[in-house]
């Protein structure tokens, strides 16, 4: 893989494995459209879900079946610019783009204005490492339209889900019970992890850089050897054509799993600082949860009153967690027969990890003004809803050049 000179990329050593003959291609337009739906992080579903492990082709026959839930909002602000009554994963909610701020606000900080009381998501740091300009154009203006593209992308994560999460809908009714499912989330999975050696869709929350941060990670993989047990991390990209995709695709796929894989050995570490937790979220530690939420925590084996109980029985989960194998995988589908296309193995780099979260952390923040993406990858350009109107594209005088 070549290095981008603007740029630098992790370690990927030696260890990547491609399949021979397939051309490396720069970007399609459906896969930049792909690329653009970061921007307003995952996707949207229309509900969050409390999942359960059933089976997978690689561990089937060993694995359990526990009940599973998918939480619809009842009451209170479950999200204040939800544009339905549901409420999405970590990452989800970080769709709205609260176009109804005050003018005033204007010299506030993105973080302040759209992600005060959510936090980052993974997805907003990738967006923003592949064109910071792009990323302020779409909070200021709107998220890109979805493509058939982004649905077969969405359709097959759902197919793999599928495979090993069986989905029902529970009522909550409050923050702190959308709050409980993403935790009893994490704890199922984590066990099905821990038992099974498998387990996909798995929420995460951490502090990083002195910014909360959630994502949700594709699969991990419990490699057991005679001496030791290791938690591989697992990302699929799916792609339109049978092309590898270019170097600053790749690399922005690096820096999500490498993400992931931050916030996870965060977690086996027991670095969750709990009090900032409740009072950056506002949330009440001692609120009674719903009813359907309280059953699942007791049928599950950890009763949970409270969003604080539940997340003592969380802490513990992470306590019996070891931290990611430096090795991350990232996969690339076909997406019409999802057939493998290619296998990117890479070694975890936490220093390069550390210097692009400062980065994009900083124009969050507003430290300073958004920088466009360097002139030797200006062919994203091509397929950005916002390129008209970019400086990247204009000349001095206020023309498009």
């Amino acid at each position: 893989m070549t290095q981008s000179p603007t740029q630098s990329s992790p370690n990927t050593n030696n260890d990547q494995t491609t399949t021979p003959h397939i051309p490396t291609e720069i970007v399609s337009e459906e896969e930049m459209a792909l690329i653009e739906a970061a921007l307003a992080s995952a996707l949207s579903s229309s509900s969050s879900s409390l999942f359960s492990p059933l089976s997978s082709t690689l561990f089937m026959r060993n694995a359990r079946s526990i009940s599973s839930l998918t939480l619809l909002t009842k009451k209170r602000r479950l999200s204040d610019c939800a544009e339905t009554s549901s409420v999405g994963d970590i990452e989800d909610l970080g769709n709205c783009t609260e176009s109804t701020q005050k003018t005033n606000e204007v010299s506030e900080s993105f973080f302040h204005r759209f992600r005060r009381k959510r936090g980052l998501f993974v997805t907003d740091i990738t967006a923003t490492e592949w064109c910071e300009k792009q990323m302020e154009f779409t909070l200021l203006l709107g998220k890109p339209k979805t493509t058939s593209a982004m649905k077969a992308g969405s359709a097959r994560h759902a197919m793999l889900e599928e495979e090993v999460i069986k989905r029902v809908t529970i009522r909550g009714e409050s923050e702190e019970d959308a709050w409980a499912i993403k935790f009893i989330n994490f704890i199922l999975g984590a066990n099905q992890l821990l038992f099974d050696g498998l387990t996909r869709e798995l929420p995460l929350i951490g502090f990083v850089e002195g910014i909360w941060m959630g994502g949700v990670i594709d699969e991990l993989l419990m490699l057991t050897t005679e001496t030791e047990r290791n938690v591989t991390l697992v990302d699929t990209k799916t792609r339109v054509r049978a092309t590898i995709p270019a170097e600053p695709q790749r690399r922005n796929g690096r820096l999500q799993l490498m993400c992931y894989k931050y916030l996870w050995d965060n977690l086996a570490a027991d670095n969750f600082p709990s009090r900032q937790f409740f009072d950056f979220f506002s949330l009440d530690p001692h609120s009674i949860l719903c009813e359907e939420i309280r059953e699942t925590t007791a049928n599950s084996g950890f009763p949970s009153e409270t969003l604080y109980d539940l997340l003592r029985y969380f802490r513990n989960t992470c306590s019996m967690l070891s931290p990611a194998h430096d090795q991350l995988l990232l996969r690339y589908e076909l997406q019409k027969d999802h057939s493998l296309l290619a296998e990117d193995k890479f070694t975890y780099d936490p220093e390069w990890l550390k210097g692009q979260i400062q980065c994009c952390v900083e124009f969050w923040l507003g430290k300073r003004e958004a920088n466009c993406t360097p002139m030797e990858e200006r062919w994203k350009c091509r397929f950005c809803k916002f390129a008209s109107t970019c400086p990247a594209n204009t000349n001095s005088e206020g023309t498009q050049s």
